[in-house]
């Protein structure tokens, strides 16, 4: 259902408001350079600071963009549940083919609280769920046990794993059986997390190297992994240097110098520092990119 190279899609801005021609133009470019899958409005889409209107627009356009040529995994995180049913609902009207959901942060559910949330989620619309567990933000690490036990329900097919721990994979096996989908968050580790059974990567770099994520994911898939192994020489330097400081700040400036999109993110965050766009710049150079 989902697999392969599958950016998390940057929201660009301009002036402090949506670019949406910028984000229809990198839509056409993802396509072009063979990205098998977008996720508009999760984490590296800056999800935090856009309003409910402009997520909503993001997703609308997105899936209008794509236009049914490569699906679209709409985020619907929060953590406040009704307000991820009202998101995963729009997802649904607007045709985007799943959702992405991330484990809940700050409020600390236990792991009964955790199947709570995600089955009210489920039951609420008739689009495939991702799970997103990423608990260095969420703060908040969902079990391969609950995760099983969220695998029963018929519509949450998979998980968005970024613990970087790539023995989860083998136990999320054990507990959620070997169809369930396993996408990696992390692009340091996607290499290894398919060779322990992943089939992907919701990926950062992807943004500014797609055509070198899809080769790496296409040679894992079909075994190559000596293949894969040497795009993920190509790619670590970049992957490195672009989560030096937040990963969507990093993406964003090494987009802004191919001419991609601009490097303008919403507070709180702010440019990268001098030192940290040299460390980009040798990296895209590394990759081939520059």
């Amino acid at each position: 259902m989902f697999s392969g190279s599958l950016p998390a899609l940057v929201t660009p801005f301009r002036n402090g408001e949506l670019d949406i021609e910028t984000l229809k133009k990198l839509v056409e470019w993802h396509i072009g350079e063979g990205s098998n899958g977008l996720v508009p409005v999760g984490t590296t889409g800056e999800s935090p600071t856009l309003t409910h209107a402009e997520h909503e627009a993001v997703v609308e356009e997105v899936v209008k963009a794509a236009a049914g040529r490569i699906p679209v995994i709409a985020g619907a995180g929060s953590n406040n549940t009704l307000e991820s049913i009202r998101l995963a609902q729009h997802a649904e009207k607007v045709g985007a083919d799943g959702i992405l959901l991330v484990t809940p942060y700050y409020n600390k559910p236990t792991q009964r609280g955790l199947i709570a949330h995600f089955t009210a989620v489920h039951d609420c619309c008739a689009l495939p769920i991702i799970i997103y567990n990423i608990p260095g933000r969420s703060v908040v690490d969902m079990s391969p046990e609950t995760m099983g036990q969220l695998a029963k329900l018929e519509r949450i097919v998979g998980v968005k794993d970024a613990t970087g721990d790539l023995a989860r994979v083998c136990d999320q096996r054990m507990t959620c059986g070997p169809d369930f989908i396993q996408l990696s968050g992390e692009d340091a580790t996607a290499h290894g997390f398919n060779a322990q059974g992943g089939v992907g990567c919701i990926s950062v770099t992807a943004n500014v190297a797609p055509k070198l994520t899809s080769q790496l994911q296409a040679a894992c898939a079909a075994g190559d992994y000596a293949a894969a192994l040497a795009i993920q020489d190509k790619l670590m330097p970049l992957h490195k240097a672009i989560f030096t400081e937040p990963g969507l700040v990093g993406v964003k400036y090494a987009m802004s110098r191919l001419d991609l999109c601009a490097e303008e993110v919403r507070l709180p965050l702010t440019g990268l520092s001098d030192e940290t766009r040299a460390l980009v710049d040798a990296g895209l150079k590394h990759a081939g990119l520059l």
